[in-house]
């Protein structure tokens, strides 16, 4: 969309949470028409903003506001794509099973997964693997969602799933408890009013089974010994984010059945963890060389809906 006539781009961003490489990414872009906009806490609080502006409709209708990321169901529906081009790469598609391990953080990949799988691709198993926001895993070890607050969100070296939020979930939770609207709702209310729900005992956990879901946690140390592990057997070198993955896709292995991680990204975004972890720097595009010297441009704002919205209204 850069250079797009009638096109304006506002890119919403947590400050000071990404790699001095993925900043020079966003904020080098020096066409009129993109807006980097970073926001003074967590991505949970940018996702925020990005709904509250979504839920304004006379706002929206007025300046003709789109969402790209994840909560926009277009981009799931994108991402389903990739879990049957990785069943044909890796299978004879004769209808064995494979299991994949996703990254997550707010569940929009790995709920294109489950749909995936729900529209008939043999998934013998979905691997939810977070950082040390856990709250994710700990809903599918235990039945309880308990999101945290900006201050009990962890700053790690895997910054994009650095998310206590899932907006994705919901989905998930949609399909889990009998597509009762209702239900979703009551269970929302309690989390929208800064609480959590627990759904141990119930009729909608023993139902979770057969949605073949399972997960687990990675910790810094974690992704640095993985990073190295990875490297030295087959010299690749992948990104945090798919070391997190890596280790926990070891842990729930199924015998016989082709384990899939989806790598997220390309390691150089993250070269201060691959500098700890492999004593090196990681190769980068070179159109791409030196970038975090080139000149950016960035509006910093507090967590305000109002203060962005400004920011819309001004340029649009």
């Amino acid at each position: 969309m850069r250079g797009k006539h009638r096109v304006r781009v506002f890119m919403l961003s947590p400050e000071g949470k990404m790699s001095a490489f993925q900043r020079a990414q966003m904020y080098s872009l020096q066409d009129a028409n993109i807006f980097n906009i970073a926001v003074r806490g967590m991505f949970d609080d940018a996702q925020d903003i990005v709904k509250a502006v979504s839920n304004d409709a006379a706002f929206k209708a007025k300046y003709r506001i789109g969402a790209v990321n994840s909560i926009n169901w277009a981009r799931v529906v994108a991402q389903i794509v990739y879990y049957f081009k990785g069943y044909f790469a890796a299978t004879q598609a004769n209808g064995q099973e494979v299991a994949f391990c996703v990254p997550s953080g707010n569940f929009g990949n790995i709920c294109a997964g489950h749909i995936a799988r729900m529209m008939g691709l043999p998934i013998a198993r979905l691997v939810l693997a977070t950082n040390e926001n856990d709250v994710l895993d700990e809903f599918f070890r235990t039945g309880v969602y308990r999101p945290r607050a900006a201050a009990e969100t962890h700053v790690t070296s895997s910054p994009s799933m650095d998310i206590s939020k899932a907006s994705n979930f919901e989905r998930f939770v949609f399909d889990l408890v009998g597509r009762d609207a209702a239900k979703v709702r009551e269970l929302w209310s309690r989390v929208d009013a800064g609480g959590a729900f627990d759904l141990r005992g119930s009729d909608y956990m023993a139902a979770l089974p057969a949605y073949r879901f399972a997960s687990g946690r990675s910790s810094h140390a974690d992704r640095l010994a993985t990073i190295r592990d990875v490297w030295a057997r087959h010299g690749i070198m992948i990104d945090t984010h798919t070391a997190d993955a890596v280790k926990v896709a070891r842990e729930h292995r199924l015998d016989g059945v082709p384990m899939i991680v989806l790598e997220t990204a390309q390691a150089v975004k993250f070269a201060e963890t691959i500098q700890e972890a492999l004593g090196r720097e990681p190769d980068r595009p070179k159109e791409l060389e030196g970038i975090e010297t080139w000149p950016q441009r960035v509006e910093v704002v507090d967590a305000d809906v109002d203060q962005v919205k400004a920011i819309i209204t001004r340029n649009c």
